[in-house]
C-alpha cells in the first residue's frame, strides 16, 4: 500500500468511521473502485472490464490474478480462499462474455455452477490495464524476457540485442518458457539485432507495420490467422528479406502481465487481503 492510502486509511481508524478489522474488508465493489483510481486514466464506459459473475456487494477474502479464469484457476482460488478473481481474457469463450447462445451448453452450466455454488466474483481488466502507462501487460512481459536494458525507445515495443542467429535467439527465448513451443517463420542462419514485441492478437495490420520498418530483421508476436503475418513472413524469407516471427501464442505472449498485476495490486490493496497470480499455461499440447 502506498503512503497516502496508508495515512487515509489510519485516519479513517483513528476517526472510528472504519474499525480495524474493516479495513481489510472490501467488497469486490470497493476493491475496483480502488483499482479504478490507480490506474491513472479515464475509465471508459464503453469496456469489457466488467464483472463477469458473483456478487459485486461480498467481501472479499483474497484476490487471485490471471491470464484466462479457466476451471484450473477457478479450482486453486477455493483451494487457496480467494474468492475475487481478476482475469485478462473472457471467462465464457467470446470477447463480450454474451452467455445467451450458452444456457444448454454442459461445459457452461458446470462451470458456472462451479463458480455460483463457491460464490466467485470473476472481473475482467483487459482495456484499461493496457491504457495503462506504462502498459501493464508490456510491462510484465518486459520483466519476464529481461529485456529493459535492450529497450531502444522506452516504448517496451522496440529492442536491440548483439547480433546473433534467429536460431540462437530461439534457444534464449526457450530458455525463458521452458517446456513451451512456438511457430518460427525464418531462416534459422538470418543475422538478429532488432526485435519488435507484438502480444495478444493486434492483427495482422500491426504485425505488417513492425514488419515493414526495414530496421526490424525479427517480430515477436501472440497469435495471428495462418493466412495473413505467417504468408507476409514466409514469402519475404523466400525473396531472400531478412525478416522472421516468432509466435509465442496468445496466452504465453500476455500473462506474464497479470503477474505484474498482482505485484501493482500489491501497491494500494491493504496488506490484509491476499493477494496472489495463478499462470494459466498453454490450453493445448503439441505433438
Amino acid at each position: 500500500m502506498n503512503f497516502k492510502n496508508s495515512f487515509v486509511l489510519l485516519i479513517l481508524v483513528l476517526s472510528g468511521t472504519l474499525s480495524a478489522q474493516q479495513v481489510h474488508q472490501l467488497t469486490a465493489n470497493q476493491v475496483i473502485d480502488l483499482i479504478k483510481k490507480n490506474v491513472h486514466c479515464i475509465w471508459s464506459s464503453e469496456t469489457v472490464d466488467t464483472f463477469k459473475s458473483g456478487n459485486s456487494k461480498d467481501v472479499v477474502t483474497g484476490i487471485t490474478t490471471c491470464m484466462f479464469a479457466d476451471m484450473k484457476v477457478l479450482r486453486r482460488a477455493v483451494a487457496n480462499h480467494t474468492n475475487l478473481i481478476i482475469t485478462h481474457e473472457p471467462t465464457f469463450y467470446n470477447h463480450l462474455d454474451e452467455t445467451k447462445t450458452l444456457l444448454n451448453d454442459s461445459v457452461y452450466q458446470d462451470k458456472i455452477k462451479f463458480i455460483n455454488d463457491h460464490k466467485l466474483i470473476i472481473w475482467r481488466f483487459h482495456d484499461h490495464f493496457h491504457k495503462m502507462r506504462p502498459d501493464g501487460i508490456y510491462a510484465g512481459m518486459v520483466e519476464k524476457l529481461g529485456w529493459g536494458k535492450n529497450q531502444t525507445d522506452g516504448s517496451m515495443l522496440h529492442f536491440k540485442f548483439a547480433s546473433q542467429k534467429l536460431s540462437d535467439f530461439i534457444l534464449r527465448l526457450k530458455s525463458i518458457f521452458p517446456g513451451n513451443s512456438f511457430r518460427v517463420i525464418g531462416n534459422p542462419e538470418m543475422e538478429v539485432t532488432h526485435v519488435a514485441l507484438s502480444v495478444g492478437a493486434p492483427g495482422s495490420s500491426d504485425h505488417l507495420k513492425f514488419l515493414q520498418d526495414m530496421g526490424t530483421q525479427l517480430l515477436i508476436a501472440g497469435e495471428s490467422p495462418e493466412w495473413e503475418t505467417y504468408q507476409y513472413v514466409y514469402d519475404a524469407w523466400l525473396q531472400g528479406k531478412n525478416k522472421a516471427v516468432i509466435f509465442l501464442g496468445h496466452a504465453l505472449s500476455e500473462e506474464a502481465g497479470m503477474n505484474y498485476c498482482a505485484g501493482w495490486l500489491k501497491g494500494f490493496i491493504p496488506q490484509g487481503i491476499k493477494i496472489q497470480y495463478i499462470e494459466n499455461g498453454s490450453s493445448f499440447k503439441t505433438y
